[in-house]
């Protein structure tokens, strides 16, 4: 397929652009198959049937462009909606556009809108309203200057400043938002804590009994940037239940400065060299981070981090689902299902070796009842009635003591040739509440039905699968 005639290169990177430069491919592949995805075709379809038009792109580069595609044009959509949103204000510079439009992250793009958006009045906005931003500038601008000698001529009962105090507390509000809403300081100060910070937690007082589960992390911390998906959202879900509280921060000693105060004097050029203004300008930059910066740096970083949490996660998921549906099948052979229990006992179910189902039964040898002889025996007389080859066996609760059970008839009855497997049980529940198993087996009692799955699922394992909801 022909390239298409190239752009001059001043021109502003398109969607397509940026998507070929991530993936590594060539533009006008991303761009047949944004047109593809625009007509509706699904990946599976394109990743199929579509190879020629997408220059061979494979399922796992079609995937990431779509989620790439999304991203993008949702950030442009969010992009022109800002523009139009400062533009309305007035207040949008030929620089600030060229930012807005360079800004390749949603991040990015918040953190340049952060001083445009419409917001309830602010004491800085309060204290601007007072004439008091010129006391500000100053003092930032000549630390030389005496806080309250440049104060004092700022004093006004008709603007509501009252006196030095109040006057010097405008101007501080002043600068704070200044240094919140300053969108390189604001992203370096994210990317130092990202890169130094440590995330830690602590129990919630009283919620001990509550909280048991999440007893490894009552007083636990760990860098965020190498903290692993699943240690994460332990975390996270222990303090959506109210048991943890999450507290992230960058350790440093207690005799100094912290380094995001540093960073934030250091961007605004405060350096503490005793002169008049010096140690207001210091508080002042202390007060930054711990009133505004601090709180909202922790969001996004534990945003930053759920989301590359949950990005794993699926991952894992996806591998050990292919996993299981990859398994390869036993083949046509008598099967004996069993899905533990305890209270309830162990439902068996046994299909021949095209799946058909050929006797059900209940075993009760664990609590309460511990039936363990009586278990034995009918695993036993079961087994030779119908010539049983395998016997698979759910893992899920008291997996590991039904195993057992069946080790145990294997030792003591070897002439029944039968071999155990553990297999997973995941989704035999639902499956047997479902429309389909009901359709399947209509007069079958809902528990037995997962101990038909957990047998067919060891026989064929990905045409039992499929019939479980994905999102079970």
């Amino acid at each position: 397929m022909p390239t298409p005639a190239a752009r001059p290169r001043s021109a502003a990177p398109t969607i397509a652009d940026l998507i070929a430069r991530d993936l590594g491919v060539e533009t006008w592949r991303v761009e047949a198959t944004i047109a593809l995805i625009h007509e509706g075709a699904t990946i599976p379809f394109i990743a199929r049937y579509r190879k020629e038009r997408t220059g061979g792109l494979d399922d796992t580069q079609l995937r990431r462009l779509a989620e790439r595609l999304s991203y993008l044009t949702e950030l442009a959509d969010r992009r022109e909606t800002i523009l139009k949103s400062i533009r309305d204000q007035m207040r949008l510079t030929p620089e600030l556009e060229r930012q807005i439009l360079a800004a390749e992250t949603k991040v990015a793009l918040e953190d340049l809108y952060t001083p445009f958006k419409p917001k309830r009045r602010t004491k800085a906005m309060i204290a601007r309203e007072a004439g008091l931003a010129p006391l500000a500038e100053r003092l930032l601008a000549n630390p030389n200057l005496s806080p309250v000698e440049e104060a004092l001529s700022f004093i006004s009962d008709d603007k509501g400043v009252s006196d030095t105090a109040a006057a010097l507390e405008g101007a501080r509000q002043i600068l704070i938002e200044t240094m919140a809403e300053t969108p390189a300081l604001v992203g370096r100060l994210r990317e130092k804590v990202w890169t130094e910070g440590k995330l830690g937690s602590a129990l919630v007082k009283g919620k001990d009994e509550a909280g048991a589960k999440f007893s490894d992390y009552f007083e636990f911390d760990e860098p965020i940037r190498e903290m692993p998906s699943h240690r994460a959202l332990a975390l996270l879900r222990g303090e959506k239940e109210g048991v943890l509280r999450l507290n992230l921060d960058v350790p440093h000693p207690d005799t100094s400065s912290h380094p995001a105060v540093g960073a934030i004097m250091n961007s605004f050029g405060i350096v503490d060299k005793g002169r008049p203004s010096d140690a207001w300008l210091a508080e002042t930059a202390r007060q930054a981070w711990k009133l505004r910066l601090a709180a909202s740096n922790s969001n996004d970083l534990i945003s930053r981090l759920k989301e590359r949490a949950d990005a794993e996660a699926i991952s894992v998921f996806s591998r050990n689902v292919r996993d299981l549906l990859l398994a390869a099948p036993a083949g046509p052979r008598v099967v004996m299902g069993i899905d533990p229990g305890i209270r309830t006992g162990c439902k068996i179910a046994i299909v021949d070796g095209t799946g058909k189902l050929l006797e059900t039964a209940t075993i009760y040898p664990h609590e309460p009842r511990k039936d363990w002889t009586g278990a034995l025996t009918t695993l036993a007389l079961l087994a030779r009635r119908h010539k049983v080859e395998l016997v698979s066996v759910g893992n899920g609760t008291a997996g590991r003591e039904t195993d057992k059970l069946v080790a145990e008839l294997t030792s003591k009855m070897p002439e029944l040739n039968l071999t155990r497997v553990m297999v997973s049980e995941a989704g035999a529940s639902v499956y047997s509440a479902s429309e389909l198993a009901a359709q399947e087996f209509p007069d079958l009692d809902v528990s037995l039905r997962g101990a038909v799955s957990i047998a067919r699922r060891l026989q064929d394992p990905l045409a039992e699968l499929v019939k479980i909801e994905p999102k079970a």
